[in-house]
């Protein structure tokens, strides 16, 4: 497997691939353009048929502070580290920018939280996120996410 900066190419399978988990509600639904604009954020993991198995970005929001969001990993290929192996990859990359906090909102804290983040009040993450991002949600307002921080 590896983990590589997506062309634009992959959006297609990108979306493909997140199609279940955002009809689940799990992940937020992005349009291809919203995707193509924002996919230097993106780390992909291939496998050995080149096939796209999981995604996420690092959504920077300021020089100290990104998310961690749209993790997903093929339900097929769950089990195997991927997801770890791509978060752990943009913990490498926010370090190399110089960012100082990553955050996550999810369902799956214990997944984060073995990774080193700490679960917070959801009411210290950013308030743009809210309308940036929450507002689209089926589930706002009422959200059962878990807020995690990591400090690097």
């Amino acid at each position: 497997m590896q983990l590589i900066k997506p062309k634009l190419s992959d959006i297609a399978e990108m979306q493909n691939l997140v199609k279940p988990f955002i009809e689940d509600g799990i992940i937020l639904p992005r349009s291809d353009e919203e995707v193509a604009n924002t996919i230097r954020s993106y780390t992909i993991a291939k496998n050995d048929q080149n096939k796209i198995v999981g995604f996420s970005s690092l959504f920077i929001y300021t020089d100290k502070l990104a998310e961690v969001r749209s993790l997903v990993v093929s339900k097929e290929f769950q089990g195997q580290k991927i997801g770890s192996e791509i978060v752990l990859k943009l913990i490498e990359e926010a370090r190399s920018l110089g960012l100082m906090q990553l955050i996550t909102l999810t369902y799956r804290a214990s997944f984060f939280t073995r990774l080193g983040f700490k679960q917070v009040p959801k009411e210290e993450v950013w308030h743009h996120k809210i309308w940036e991002d929450c507002i689209r949600c089926k589930h706002f307002p009422v959200c059962n996410e878990i807020a995690l921080i990591l400090s690097l």
